[in-house]
């Protein structure tokens, strides 16, 4: 667990530089206008096979100051009620740590920073219980504070740099270990939600562990999109959940959402069925006659109303517009979610009912399995034809089939309440 901690951190992701020699506190070579601050959230991935696994969810908070600069960061497990809390604070001016703080479920302790190292360390596991009380005799830059740190160097192609990174381990005779960027390039981050983005790849070997850990920064605000990291045992990735990416502009009112389809004396009834065909070409898709027997949605199937607000119709072409692009569709608020009503088939007939609604406009979805009766055609053989014995030439001779297959029927439908008490009647069809 302690081992995952680690990795988690991408604090530890920088290592002793090749070439251009040690950056340390006060660091003039750190531009403060690169300095990110607010919230962000980073998911956390277990990569193999070409595949990933998600394990948590790495959040993190920057705040800023005259005096200090603060970093808070949370993991969130996904399969458990576990969560680790850290915190640093450093001098705003000098970036030497000044404070830090760490809540890990058996491990905790806190330290203080000046002419002196001050705090405790505990680990419930093995039983340490540390009064920490030692002599600062250099400067260093806390480990929790580095991939803030880290897009503010002058980063450019071929970069190299060495900083001192402090890391407490109660077993170790120093707590300060070099930091090794072994490379820079440019590179491209590719986001499923908002496309691509020019980035700096730096690359940062771990002397200790000899892990490897690829950033990817972006070139324009320093905003970190990716890590890589690759192990001797695994590959883990962390990935920004652009949880700051909102494009619906229309706001949402939950409590005037919910008394549409709690509040109102309107109802909305009909019938979900499929009508099947055979046609062909131009007639396609059409119901000839309408002589093609209905095939009813089975009683229990779901279907969906949706109160058709104007944040739902921005939500809807917004995903609409995002899978033209091949980008990731949205996922609706959880907000949203619950404003939606869900009825149910109650007979063989494909029959629902939604009640209680206010005027205004709602959107039906069901979809539902039906057996698609489709025709075939072969060639089983050639007449050929003769006039006083010369040839003139074939025929051929066909078969023709039914093939029976399964199908599915997507159907949505906006339907529209005019006045209080009105009932609406409509059909959820789909023609195949």
């Amino acid at each position: 667990m302690r081992k995952l901690m680690m990795l988690l951190f991408p604090v530890l992701l920088l290592a002793h530089c090749y070439g251009q020699g040690s950056v340390t506190p006060p660091a003039a070579a750190f531009d403060r206008k690169y300095l990110r601050t607010g919230y962000s959230e980073m998911g956390y991935y277990n990569v193999t096979g070409g595949g990933k696994k998600e394990l948590c969810h790495f959040g993190m908070e920057v705040r800023s100051t005259d005096k200090t600069i603060s970093v808070y960061t949370w993991i969130y497990f996904l399969q458990s009620d576990l969560r680790w809390t850290d915190t640093s604070i450093a001098d705003a001016k000098t970036l030497q740590p000044v404070y830090k703080a760490s809540h890990h479920g058996d491990i905790n302790y806190m330290f203080r920073f000046g002419k002196e190292l001050t705090g405790y360390y505990r680990d419930k596991k093995t039983g340490v219980n540390k009064t920490i009380s030692e002599p600062v005799s250099s400067s260093f830059f806390d480990s929790n504070m580095y991939p803030y740190l880290l897009g503010l160097l002058p980063l450019t192609s071929g970069y190299q740099a060495s900083l001192p990174v402090f890391d407490y381990k109660p077993s170790s005779a120093s707590h300060i270990k070099p930091a090794r960027i072994t490379s820079v390039k440019s590179s491209i981050y590719r986001s499923a939600i908002t496309g691509e983005y020019k980035t700096w790849l730096v690359t940062v070997l771990e002397d200790a562990t000899g892990d490897q850990y690829d950033y990817y920064i972006d070139k324009s605000t320093r905003r970190i999109w990716q890590i890589d990291i690759r192990t001797k045992d695994q590959q883990l990735m962390l990935a920004d959940r652009e949880i700051d990416f909102q494009p619906i502009k229309a706001r949402f009112d939950k409590e005037a959402t919910l008394k549409m389809i709690t509040e109102g004396s309107g109802v909305i009834s009909g019938e979900a069925f499929a009508r099947d065909n055979k046609n062909g070409g131009a007639l396609r898709g059409m119901a000839v006659l309408n002589m093609n027997k209905k095939q009813y949605a089975a009683p229990g199937t779901a279907i969906v109303l949706v109160p058709y607000t104007e944040y739902f119709r921005e939500w809807e072409k917004l995903n609409a517009s995002q899978k033209k692009k091949g980008y990731a569709q949205f996922t609706l608020p959880d907000e949203v979610k619950a404003c939606m009503k869900v009825a149910t088939v109650y007979d063989s007939k494909g029959n629902f009912e939604f009640v209680n609604l206010q005027p205004g406009k709602y959107l039906l979805y069901t979809s539902f399995g039906f057996v698609h009766t489709g025709s075939r055609t072969e060639i089983v053989g050639y007449t050929d034809s003769y006039i006083n014995g010369n040839y003139t030439g074939s025929t051929a001779n066909t078969h023709s089939y039914d093939v029976f297959s399964d199908a599915q029927a997507n159907v949505d439908k906006v339907v529209t309440i005019s006045k209080e008490g009105e009932k609406v009647s409509v059909k959820l069809k789909q023609t195949l």
